[in-house]
């Protein structure tokens, strides 16, 4: 019986991982979002909340082998808006 409970115990967190993972993945999203708004208006724009977040998704992603996100940089951000 106490396998079952484990095992039940495992699901449970894997799906509040992936809960937090969608969350912070919509979060990461908005943020690129308003980072490419600002930068396809010629204003200064900063990637620092979207790495933020990408770390905090990585962090879940290598616990629960969820696929990693990528750093952004302000070149990734600019190079996206010139094509």
């Amino acid at each position: 019986m106490t396998v079952h409970l484990q095992i039940a115990e495992q699901v449970k967190k894997h799906r509040q991982a992936q809960k937090e993972f969608l969350k912070l993945d919509a979060e990461r999203e908005h943020a690129i979002a308003g980072a490419l708004s600002l930068a396809r208006a010629g204003q200064h724009f900063e990637t620092n909340e979207i790495n933020r977040i990408t770390k905090e998704m990585n962090t879940i992603a290598s616990a629960f082998q969820f696929p990693m996100r990528k750093q952004v940089t302000k070149q990734m951000v600019n190079e996206y808006i010139s094509r």
